[in-house]
């Protein structure tokens, strides 16, 4: 009896060493080698390497010389991702398009048929970092004046962070906020 016990406890110990210890080492170590940037949090970093975010959490942005996310139910808290949970008739949801719609209106001047949907409504997670090009091509005039420089060179930097469908047909073309931003300032200076 004293055999199968000390047998037991054995497999034991070794099992958790593998299995707790072995295995989550292992892939933390491909992690680290195959796909360091994603596991690292798919950061992005200044020229001078501070960390301004990840590629894939949006951050709210409220001045002029920056490109707006879409909006987010959860007030880009990542520690709460969700969506507001109301369907597309409810009278709270359908008051808060109308208000954001009026805001988007009145920032870039432009018609509510020129707004798209992306910059009034939330993502189904609240942190959706990207938003279509036409809605980073509606706010490049605004960013210009703000930054005091040509609407062609902003409209060139939507173009640079512009990504493709993903395998080239899954999704749509879509431009990351943060990344443009960043780029914003990378290349004409942070505005103080």
């Amino acid at each position: 009896m004293f055999t199968e016990l000390k047998r037991s406890l054995l497999f034991t110990v070794v099992m958790m060493a593998l299995v707790g210890v072995g295995y989550h080492g292992l892939l933390w170590g491909i992690g680290q080698i195959a796909f360091r940037d994603q596991a690292e949090g798919s950061l992005i970093r200044r020229t001078d390497g501070t960390v301004v975010g990840s590629r894939l959490i949006a951050q709210k942005f409220v001045r002029d010389e920056y490109f707006q996310p879409r909006p987010s139910a959860v007030d880009y808290n990542a520690a709460s991702t969700g969506g507001s949970n109301f369907g597309p008739s409810n009278p709270d949801h359908l008051n808060a398009v109308g208000e954001r719609l009026a805001d988007v209106m009145k920032r870039e001047g432009v018609s509510a048929a020129q707004v798209p949907s992306e910059m009034v409504t939330t993502s189904g997670g609240g942190l959706d970092p990207h938003i279509p090009p036409d809605a980073a091509d509606l706010q490049a005039p605004r960013v210009a004046r703000a930054r005091g420089v040509e609407v062609a060179r902003v409209r060139d930097l939507i173009l640079a962070h512009t990504e493709a469908p993903t395998l080239g047909f899954l999704g749509r073309a879509r431009v990351n906020v943060l990344e443009l931003n960043v780029s914003l300032d990378d290349t004409f200076g942070v505005r103080k």
